[in-house]
This record gives structure tokens, C-alpha cells and sequence, in this order.
């Protein structure tokens, strides 16, 4: 996979025949388990079983009836989706063929044409050092190949301060009116700031974290000693690889952000799929569908 690939129409071809037909085969087209589509007209409260997403549970009908009541609404038909795309200087990062940005491509070129092949709606907003481009929602395959000719075009950032993905997420609570599917691509390499955001979103919306890390982000190899350079900052120090203490404590402090990043999202009650560069993005999607659909029952 490369993110040099000439052409959208090149990139949705092989995705067509690599991914999406295998997809098709190992879900046998219930796509619901990755979405599920709730609808925003409300029709009914009844009390809350065990199975049911807290979200949905009606505290002020709780409060007075002393007992826990879920609200249902009626399945829209159409999806909207947005992805939230994280395009800043460290997702440009990878030790493989794949850096992290070319499975950001392919996972939302794949996730747009199953949408839009079942009559759903995808826009985007990508982020940089800040909002640069909103995508508003459309249908059909030129909606699909529009959001990979403008992520092919959009630029690698020169080095910057940190990342901070609160705006990201703030203009999307702001902006996104109607509500809708929501996934939040990025390596979360980001300051402090953004959690609360995107718990107020997930209230409002369904939300799904896709969260994108490199092999060598979680453990280094041996490789004696080599200069490491921040992806975000382009700080550079050199470092001894040959040193097992290092080593270990590079991969425990690995284990911590990594985490520090699920309570985020379990608080949040954000679903959430991580995707390493070496994976195959078929395993990888298969298997948050069957986390998704054993987490609903």
C-alpha cells in the first residue's frame, strides 16, 4: 500500500478487489456491527436492560420513577458520516512501507464506499495545525473519490509545535448540527485538552476513535545507538537502542500512554479501534465489528 498511487480512481480499484470484497465475504454484508445508525426522531421510553447503551437513558424520567428509563428512537434509513482526519506532522510517520497517513487514505476511502454504496452520506474535516478544510456531506462514488483526491493533495506539514486535537473535535460539536456517525481518525499524539470534547460529542453523535500507531511507537529494536527525532517538533536526541533498561522503559512508558488513551475513551464512552501500519486493514476492521457487536449484547 502507497500513498504514492497515482490516482483516487486507482486507489478505490484496489481497494475494491483487496478490501471490500473480502470484507463483503467475512461479514456476508452486515455492516451494521460497525454502524449502527440510530435515528434522531425520538418515539418511546421504555425501562433500561442490561444490553443498552447508557447513553440513551433518560435521567430526568430516572430521577422521578426511581428506576433507570432508556429512550428509543426511530433507525434512520441514511447514515451521515464524518471523518475527523488528523493530518498533522506525526501521522506522517512510519518505519514500514505504510506511514501512518497511508492507512489513514485507505481506512477512510474503504469506510466511505461502504457508506455511500448503501445510500449514506460521508464528509470530512481534516486538521493540520488548525480546521483547514470542511467536506460537507454528499452521497454516491464521486462523493468518495472527491475525499481521496483532496487528502492525496493535502500537503505534509513542516515541523510545528504540538498537536492539540481540541479544536478538531470542538468545531465538529459546533458544526455538525444533524446527528450523525462520527469517526475521529489520528495517533492522538496530542496536548492535554481534548477529552472533554469529545465526550460532548459523543453525546450528541455516535463517535468511533480510530487511533493509528507504528510498531517501532511501542518497541524499539535493537539497533545500537541512533538519533531520535520528534515527528511533531523535529527535536532531535540521540539514544542508545542497544541498552535494554532503555529499551524497557521506552515500552513501558509505551504501555502507559497507550493506556492512558483507552480510560479516555472508555470514560467517554467512545468505541474504539487501533490500527498498527503492519496490520492488515480486512483483520483490522473485522475484528472491531465483532468487538462492537459483543460489546451490544
Amino acid at each position: 500500500m502507497s500513498i504514492l498511487t497515482p490516482t483516487p480512481e486507482r486507489i478505490l480499484q484496489r481497494l475494491d478487489w483487496k478490501v471490500i470484497r473480502r470484507l463483503d465475504g467475512l461479514l456476508q454484508g452486515d455492516y451494521r456491527t460497525l454502524f449502527y445508525g440510530y435515528g434522531v426522531d425520538f418515539t418511546d421510553l421504555r425501562e433500561y436492560q442490561p444490553e443498552d447503551d447508557i447513553r440513551y437513558i433518560d435521567w430526568n424520567v430516572t430521577a422521578r420513577m426511581d428506576t433507570p428509563y432508556v429512550r428509543q428512537y426511530a433507525e434512520d434509513r441514511e447514515i451521515t458520516a464524518y471523518f475527523l482526519l488528523d493530518l498533522s506532522p506525526s501521522v506522517d510517520f512510519g518505519t514500514g512501507n505504510s506511514p501512518k497517513r497511508a492507512i489513514l487514505i485507505d481506512f477512510v476511502t474503504t469506510l466511505a464506499r461502504l457508506l455511500t454504496r448503501h445510500g449514506n452520506r460521508v464528509g470530512a474535516m481534516f486538521y493540520g495545525s488548525r480546521v483547514e478544510r470542511i467536506i460537507p456531506a454528499r452521497g454516491g462514488r464521486v462523493q468518495v473519490l472527491r475525499l481521496v483526491n483532496d487528502l492525496l493533495k493535502q500537503p505534509q506539514l513542516p515541523r510545528s509545535p504540538f498537536t492539540n486535537l481540541a479544536p478538531l473535535l470542538e468545531g465538529a460539536l459546533n458544526g455538525i448540527k444533524r446527528r450523525s456517525l462520527i469517526f475521529v481518525i489520528s495517533d492522538f499524539i496530542s496536548t492535554p485538552g481534548w477529552e472533554k470534547a469529545i465526550q460532548l460529542l459523543n453525546q450528541r453523535h455516535e463517535v468511533l476513535a480510530i487511533h493509528l500507531w507504528d510498531p517501532c511507537e511501542m518497541a524499539l529494536p535493537n539497533m545500537g545507538l541512533i538519533v531520535m527525532e520528534d515527528a511533531e517538533t523535529g527535536e532531535q536526541i540521540y539514544v542508545d537502542t542497544a541498552d535494554k533498561k532503555f529499551r524497557a522503559r521506552f515500552e513501558e512508558a509505551a504501555k502507559r500512554r497507550e493506556a492512558a488513551l483507552g480510560a479516555i475513551f472508555k470514560h467517554a464512552g467512545v468505541d474504539w479501534l487501533s490500527i498498527s501500519t503492519d496490520e492488515d486493514l480486512v483483520h483490522a476492521i473485522v475484528r472491531f465489528a465483532a468487538s462492537r457487536q459483543q460489546r451490544r449484547r
